[in-house]
């Protein structure tokens, strides 16, 4: 009976209900986290059409003014300083996004994930359609449009802390690393097409470039509010093994800090009973804060978010005054760095479930980054074959390691053993270790707003000096998780001995 199935049929009845639902979670976490990083792409797009030389195009006769040098721009990005401007409304989406990060995970953790990312989600599109329609309301006030950056940048901190946990309760730590690399592509797939529909409409009406993704995001968050599953006991499913039946001894054997972890009388009585039952108490910031390994890789993620987010928000900008494209070639052209963000994500994730070197991968991949920034400066706009593979390149180095940090990392230490079994951890922990990040993801927009009058090498400069101190900032756990491989001691995934 069963040959006569159809194939498709036959291929949908092998999986489980329980891999049914963690596909499905997947998939939605996956296109919900696209529509978050889509929504934030137009505006390094718009950038080029907000300002540029006026002087190479026909002005219309009808046309006041005798400036012609500026009578195409829209003001108030017309003027000497636009840089600074520029620089101005990305901060004011980045440092409320750093700000509210902090007290994301929080919120994440006691609120419903499903209507946290709804509300999120809808809010982020309505301030996204705000910024847009500045265009046809003819504003040209700079407060207008950093204050709407600024609420975009609070809603849109609903996000992350809240899909990473969503994941981290269906998914188990067995191939965590390569799941949530293949997962985080979103990321680049989000800044993608981002850059792909601001592209269409940024010479004609640069508003739409912002109108339609804002529809995207808050469409994705009417289906996030019929279809979200938080957590498989919700359904019936069984909950993922979380840690290996090796893994008998905590992390930090015989350290008094991880002694000091719970020494909070509402965590020490749980950790003392030999956890049978999962807890149900949220964890708070500070104890969050002192489990091993999450300052460092928090502040190695700053330095590593300041490197990408800069490529995010100035890129197209710099191939479009480097290379001379036009705004619409030049943030198609922007795109590769974010293909190459989707392999260097996989194969980070895939080598460190391999290893078992979360610290070292990253280490290896900032190392050699430092350099091919170096020569992509230098070398990268000489042809087009130049720049497309040093962009392919780039973005693999620079978004492997921060994309490996954000997930499965993240995820590692919310679930970490010596938390015995408490689930509700995995928000904050992610929202410290990206709340963290995004101060970095601040910083970078803004310092290239301050130092690219002074030319762009000075950017690169301090993007490289970036990249060394965030690979410094994980030498004590690298020398940990190669002193454990010439031990001959077992490769365990996770951080057994950070």
């Amino acid at each position: 009976m069963r040959s006569s199935l159809a194939p498709g049929i036959r291929l949908i009845t092998s999986f489980s209900r329980d891999s049914g639902y963690r596909g499905f979670t997947l998939f939605l976490t996956f296109l919900f986290y696209t529509s978050y990083h889509l929504s934030r792409k137009p505006i390094s797009i718009v950038k080029s059409e907000l300002h540029k030389n006026c002087s190479t195009l026909i002005r219309p006769p009808n046309l006041n003014g005798t400036d012609n040098e500026t009578w195409c721009d829209w003001a108030p990005f017309d003027q000497d300083n636009y840089q600074t401007l520029f620089g101005a409304v990305d901060n004011s989406f980045l440092v409320a996004y750093a700000i509210g990060m902090f007290f994301s995970g929080i919120f994440g953790e006691r609120v419903p994930l499903r209507y946290y990312l709804t509300t999120g989600m809808l809010l982020s599109g309505l301030f996204t359609c705000l910024f847009g329609l500045g265009f046809y309301w003819n504003i040209h006030s700079i407060w207008y449009y950093a204050f709407v950056q600024a609420m975009n940048g609070l809603v849109q901190t609903t996000g992350w802390p809240a899909v990473v946990a969503c994941v981290g309760n269906w998914f188990g730590k067995g191939k965590r690393g390569f799941i949530m690399g293949v997962w985080n592509s979103h990321t680049s797939v989000g800044n993608i097409l981002g850059s792909l529909i601001a592209g269409i409409f940024v010479s004609s009406a640069w508003g739409m470039s912002f109108i339609v993704p804002g529809i995207i995001i808050a469409s994705t968050g009417i289906l996030c509010f019929f279809f979200l599953v938080e957590k498989p006991e919700d359904v019936g499913c069984s909950p993922p093994q979380h840690h290996e039946d090796n893994e008998k001894e905590p992390l930090l054997q015989n350290s008094s800090v991880n002694e000091e972890i719970f020494s909070s009388p509402g965590l020490s009585n749980s950790i003392s009973s030999e956890s049978t039952e999962e807890h149900t108490e949220a964890i708070s910031f500070c104890g969050a804060l002192r489990i091993p390994g999450v300052m460092e890789f928090s502040l190695c993620l700053l330095f590593a978010k300041l490197v990408s987010y800069t490529f995010l928000y100035w890129l197209p900008l710099y191939i479009s005054n480097v290379a001379h494209f036009d705004p619409k070639e030049a943030g198609d052209m922007s795109t590769l760095f974010d293909v190459g963000g989707i392999v260097g994500g996989v194969v980070a994730g895939l080598v460190s479930d391999q290893t078992g070197g979360r610290a070292s991968t990253c280490c290896v991949m900032l190392i050699v980054a430092a350099p091919m920034l170096f020569l992509y400066n230098h070398i990268g706009q000489h042809s087009l074959g130049t720049t497309i593979g040093m962009l392919l390149v780039c973005g693999a180095l620079v978004n492997g390691p921060y994309a490996l940090i954000t997930t499965a990392v993240s995820a590692d230490l919310g679930t970490h053993e010596s938390l015995r079994g408490n689930s509700r951890a995995l928000s904050t922990v992610t929202a410290i270790i990206d709340g963290t990040g995004s101060i970095g993801a601040a910083l970078g927009p803004l310092l290239a707003g301050l130092i690219s009058p002074t030319g762009w090498n000075n950017v690169f400069f301090m993007l490289i000096t970036a990249d060394i101190l965030a690979c410094l900032l994980l030498s004590r756990l690298v020398y940990k998780e190669v002193r454990g491989w010439c031990g001959h001691s077992p490769r365990q995934r996770g951080f057994k001995e950070i």
